[in-house]
């Protein structure tokens, strides 16, 4: 069953079962899905981290989808499409999300999403990045690997080719 969740809730799921990233510090958004009352999954918005979309208003970002072990295999698309319709709802036109390039992106199409653009890998050294850390003591969170992006909305960019399973 999908239910609005708290950051905190959010946070705690992601530190226990997402297999590559932290938990999100900000939310636009959060939804989750209980199963026996328990929390197993959610699905986070923030504002996008790109520069050039984060000064779109009106666009968000999927920064975390996190499913655990106990959630339905059909959770992930559902939650995907709930959040994306609430936040439509508030005037959001443009929803991006990515995923890594060896992942199918399966429920982002279910959910009603296309792929929009290949990005390419990079360290995140760049812009304030670069001053904020000494050198040899910045640890990456997260491996360099090349993403697709993903887009739903109005002003969404258009859909490129993409296998529909690799």
């Amino acid at each position: 069953m999908i239910v609005p969740i708290t950051l905190e809730e959010a946070q705690r799921l992601v530190s226990l079962y997402h297999s590559h990233h932290k938990a999100p510090r900000r939310v636009k958004l959060a939804i989750g899905w209980e199963e026996a009352s328990e929390l197993v999954a959610c699905v986070v918005f923030e504002a996008p981290k790109a520069e050039a979309l984060a000064r779109e208003r009106t666009t968000w970002e999927v920064s975390r989808l996190c499913i655990g072990p106990k959630a339905p295999r059909y959770c992930a698309s559902r939650l995907l499409g709930a959040a994306s319709r609430a936040a439509e709802a508030c005037g959001v036109e443009r929803l991006v999300s990515y995923t890594r390039q060896d992942e199918a992106g399966t429920c982002y199409r279910a959910a009603g999403w296309h792929p929009a653009a290949l990005v390419r890998g990079r360290e995140h050294t760049s812009g304030n990045r670069a001053l904020r850390w000494l050198p040899g003591l910045y640890e990456p969170t997260t491996e360099i690997v090349d993403r697709v992006r993903w887009e739903r909305g109005p002003r969404a960019a258009p859909a490129i080719a993409w296998p529909e399973a690799r």
